[in-house]
């Protein structure tokens, strides 16, 4: 079994043996990690008892999957919160489909000012843009900006994720927007 060195050592040396089917190795990655997952989850959902819904949903899928983890990619911790940050943005974004859809339907007996048809069309083709001017970055730039805006990280957990320093990522980010703005506007 690979030995994990650095601050987070213990944490990750515990996760494999929970991936291992070690069930107080799993108790230690939960006392550890569970407070931060609630917390991040906090932040996002905005709700403590989702954010506790969160944090069981997360833990115990980590149970479920902790032989996913592969320490040469980053620390439990980084790994464990990456699951949180995406349960939580999932929960959110589950909640908004779900008041959009009362929206909607609260409208459909009311008349229509715009067309659906030509406003369906139109996102398409901008999202089509945007995939293009996208796959035209390098990268370097892309793929941080694919993990921020697609993904929901932020410039930390992207840093974290790609091993690389957090202003590296900022800068990638920032000089690959600017490309980006410019290909839209390009009207590519």
């Amino acid at each position: 079994m690979p030995q994990a060195t650095g601050p987070d050592a213990p944490v990750d040396d515990l996760l494999l043996r929970a991936a291992a089917g070690d069930e107080q190795a799993f108790a230690a990655v939960y006392d550890a990690l569970a407070q931060p997952v609630m917390g991040l989850a906090c932040r996002i959902v905005r709700d403590t008892a989702q954010a506790e819904e969160v944090t069981q949903d997360v833990m115990v899928e980590v149970w479920r999957t902790a032989g996913r983890y592969r320490p040469e990619r980053g620390t439990a911790r980084s790994w464990v919160l990456t699951l949180a940050h995406r349960r939580a943005v999932d929960r959110v974004r589950t909640a908004q489909a779900g008041r959009e859809r009362e929206r909607r339907a609260g409208m459909l007996s009311e008349a229509r000012e715009f067309d659906e048809v030509a406003e369906a069309v139109e996102g398409d083709d901008e999202r089509r843009r945007v995939y293009r001017c996208l796959a035209r970055l390098a990268r370097l730039q892309r793929v941080p900006l694919v993990l921020a805006y697609y993904q929901g990280l932020t410039y930390r957990e992207v840093a974290d994720s790609l091993s690389t320093p957090p202003g590296t990522v900022k800068s990638r980010m920032r000089a690959g927007l600017k490309a980006l703005r410019a290909c839209l506007e390009a009207g590519s």
